[in-house]
């Protein structure tokens, strides 16, 4: 079973490069050659998904003691996975518009300079985001630790007058 896991695993590592390797040329070419590129890049992705799934399919058949190491690999193919189609999405960005200034005649300096601008302003909103997540997650498990002991001195508290009441 974890075999077939196994082989997925080096299809989708495979696969992934070719599609990191793809998205990294879609910016420089032009024309219909810029076209059958990022039509080959989505094929692709929707190959890798197909293998994620397949993955998530032989981890469930997995029996429940073996299974935390194959659920931390999905997490990180996950996490890869959407890394991959952020990163296309945004060399489709700049493709489409190459396109709207090939039709508008403009030069595109001005956008481009903005749209770099919205990239970072896009990441440190992300950056942020994630750092209030784990500052809430951290806030949430502090409260879960205050209610565990205050709920382990009450207990001692009532051994304790049980201890008196007896002597």
């Amino acid at each position: 079973m974890s075999s077939d896991f196994e082989s997925y695993e080096q299809d989708f590592s495979v696969l992934t490069a070719e599609i990191t390797g793809r998205i990294g040329k879609v910016p420089k070419l032009v024309g219909d050659d810029k076209k059958q590129m990022v039509a080959n890049v989505e094929k692709q992705l929707e190959e890798a998904r197909e293998l994620l799934e397949q993955m998530e399919l032989e981890v469930r058949e997995i029996p429940p003691q073996s299974r935390g190491m194959y659920s931390s690999r999905m997490r990180s193919y996950k996490q890869e996975m959407g890394k991959l189609e952020a990163d296309f999405k945004r060399s489709r960005i700049a493709y489409s518009d190459e396109v709207r200034n090939e039709l508008l005649g403009d030069d595109g300096n001005s956008s481009e300079n903005q749209r770099a601008h919205l990239l970072d302003n896009t990441e440190r909103l992300e950056r942020s985001s994630r750092r209030l997540e784990a500052g809430y997650q951290i806030a949430v498990e502090t409260e879960q630790i205050g209610q565990e002991m205050l709920e382990n001195l009450s207990h001692d508290r009532e051994k304790i007058q049980r201890a008196r009441e007896r002597v």
